[in-house]
């Protein structure tokens, strides 16, 4: 599965304007239109041909379907998402989405857009209605489970319409069998209804509290109480009629109680255009932070806290609450976590993931946080539940001062990209703590004189010329076969053989004299340097099986001198851990010798070209490691 690389740390939040092309040939909607009118031909869309391979991923239309001409926001940014106007047709009838009116095509066209950013028409079949409102709008989510829905529900759905929010709402569906099952009243099971306005109307001397709902078919109607042909209108004078625009046509949409509404739908999605709590009249202005991360298998994908070995692995951001709130003691913040493209990897075989974050009270580190902290703090708060929805958005209340946030899915070795949104009432400082990278190395020691050698080095200097011949110099070849012999009298470590390319990758570290071998003197200072990766294996091959696992690595290259990002982290597991994500000593060794071979190159390139310090360890790293 592919994965962006992004710059770590916070994104400003984007702006229509600042949509990023998503066509292929890196022109936007403005540059295509122009090509197209110098060419004076209609556009033909090569990245989402008019072909069966647009339509469905998992089978071949049932009937043949002719292209026919009529005569966006996503993970937070917009994008520009470019068709051409062929649409499929059977019978010269629109096959998907159209309006009542044949000779209007704008809905058609924009579903064929939303089709082509989701890589099919079939990969947006099924799924919350929520997911196209925030795709077309950049709002945020809300979810409001019926039977949990607070007293001032009534309220709260009145003026989320009057701030222009998107309302959807929905009857759950016990099986599969179920969905799109009629009801006794009309309505239609697992079916997405949108909210078009609520009212109050005078009956018999009473209040009564309505809201109009809209099936998206444009037919099929809810036949109860306050219903399109209703007896309840009767006695609802005809200015009072027109004012709440009822007609009895089965176009669709109908008037209903709202304790009716209550009784029957199961629950209700927003989609607010500013993160303003519904259940407040002031409106805010709020502050925006992105963060792009992913979860990666054998790195970045810890799993819930349930999964302690690991939960800790997974993506940490720091979240500085500095103001409280006017007149208030805390600080407000919504988090929305959301995962990406799952729609677009469904023709792989990728569903959407159950995913949830927690947030825990930051110690005075700044640092990646190990195991041993979350084994001894409670989180202090907590996304309401783990689901498998796209997006997972919570609002709370904390005082001031410093917390970690934690973003994951709820199984480890679950891989993902994710986009995460932090709105706050005060401005709200966040910074990825997985970024950073910082290379602590001790200078090496000094060979020992002839004179002064050990016994264990005695033996070394008589296998070594053995070996090298007067020289005292050994190949890549010859070097192999000094370590494999020595290495395999320890007992306390076990490995198959150290491979040709981890010694040709040690001379490349340790040579000084350029010659492509490795002298004696230089050997004594590698085997020194040696020594103390093995004993840093043994620690963390916990079951004594000649492996560790890829989860501990950062912090083995932690305690071996390394601190690296989770990207790099990443592009390591990748390149040496097996299936199992288990990395063997020899595939650990490689590492290490690669990292600080990389990184002395990058010492002495900044320090003897001022040119080259533009380019960052980083950078240099993620280079050199995928040579």
């Amino acid at each position: 599965m592919p994965y962006l690389y992004r710059a770590p740390g916070p994104q400003a939040h984007p702006v229509p304007k600042d949509a990023r092309t998503t066509h292929s040939s890196g022109q936007n909607f403005e540059q295509l239109r122009q090509e197209c009118l110098q060419r004076g031909t209609l556009f033909e869309d090569a990245d989402f041909p008019a072909s069966n391979s647009s339509l469905f991923y998992s089978e071949r239309p049932q009937v043949p379907f002719v292209w026919k001409r009529p005569g966006f926001w996503q993970h937070s940014e917009w994008l520009d998402v470019v068709i051409d106007d062929r649409l499929p047709t059977f019978r010269d009838r629109l096959v998907f989405l159209h309006s009542a009116d044949h000779n209007e095509f704008w809905s058609a066209l924009l579903e064929k857009a939303y089709a082509k950013l989701n890589g099919s028409y079939e990969a947006l079949k099924g799924g919350s209605a929520i997911e196209a409102m925030e795709d077309f709008t950049g709002g945020v989510a809300e979810t409001f489970q019926m039977k949990e829905a607070p007293e001032n529900f009534y309220e709260i759905l009145e003026k989320a319409l009057k701030r222009g929010s998107l309302l959807g709402c929905f009857i759950d569906t016990g099986s599969a069998a179920e969905s799109e099952a009629r009801t006794p009243f009309g309505l239609i099971k697992g079916h997405a209804y949108s909210v078009t306005g609520i009212d109050q109307v005078n009956f018999r001397g009473q209040r009564i509290e309505l809201i109009r709902v809209r099936n998206p078919w444009g037919q099929v109607e809810w036949n109860g109480s306050w219903s399109d042909s209703s007896p309840e209108w009767r006695s609802v004078g005809p200015a009072e009629q027109k004012r709440l625009c009822h007609t009895a046509l089965d176009d669709g949409e109908f008037w209903m109680a709202f304790k009716d509404f209550k009784a029957h739908f199961d629950k209700v999605e927003i989609c607010n255009l500013t993160p303003d709590a519904l259940e407040e009249d002031a409106v805010h202005k709020w502050e925006v932070t992105v963060h792009q991360g992913s979860w990666v298998r054998g790195s970045t994908a810890g799993g819930c806290r349930n999964f302690l070995d690991t939960f800790w692995t997974n993506p940490q951001i720091k979240l500085s609450l500095t103001e409280k709130d006017e007149g208030q003691e805390e600080c407000s913040f919504l988090v929305a976590l959301m995962q990406k493209d799952r729609r677009k990897l469904k023709r792989f075989g990728a569903n959407v993931l159950t995913i949830g974050y927690a947030i825990y009270e930051c110690p005075d580190k700044d640092e990646h946080l190990n195991k041993d902290f979350f084994r001894y703090h409670a989180s202090r708060a907590r996304s309401k539940t783990f689901i498998n929805l796209r997006e997972v958005s919570d609002r709370f209340k904390l005082p001031p001062g410093e917390y970690i946030l934690i973003p994951s899915t709820f199984e480890p070795h679950q891989e993902a990209d994710f986009c995460l949104r932090i709105f706050s009432e005060k401005k709200a400082i966040t910074r990825d703590m997985d970024g950073n990278v910082d290379i602590d190395l001790p200078e090496p020691p000094k060979p020992t004189p002839p004179d002064q050698e050990t016994e264990e080095e005695l033996r070394f200097r008589a296998l070594f010329e053995q070996v090298a011949g007067e020289d005292m110099e050994v190949t890549a070849e010859e070097l192999e076969y000094v370590l494999n012999a020595v290495l395999r009298k320890k007992k306390d470590i076990k490995f198959k053989k150290l491979s040709l390319i981890s010694c040709k990758n040690i001379i490349s570290l340790m040579d000084t004299s350029g010659n492509g071998k490795l002298e004696f003197d230089e050997f004594k200072v590698f085997w020194d340097k040696l020594k103390q990766w093995i004993n840093l294996f043994l620690r963390f091959d916990a079951d004594k099986s000649g492996t560790m696992s890829t989860y501990e690595l950062r912090t083995a290259l932690k305690a071996a001198g390394f601190q690296l990002s989770s990207h790099l982290l990443q592009l390591i597991v990748l390149r040496y851990a097996d299936e199992e994500l288990q990395m063997d000593f020899d595939d650990f060794l490689n590492c290490l010798v690669r990292l600080e071979n990389a990184s002395r190159v990058f010492q002495a390139l900044s320090t003897k070209n001022k040119e080259f310090i533009h380019l960052t360890i980083n950078e240099f790293i993620h280079l050199t490691m995928n040579i």
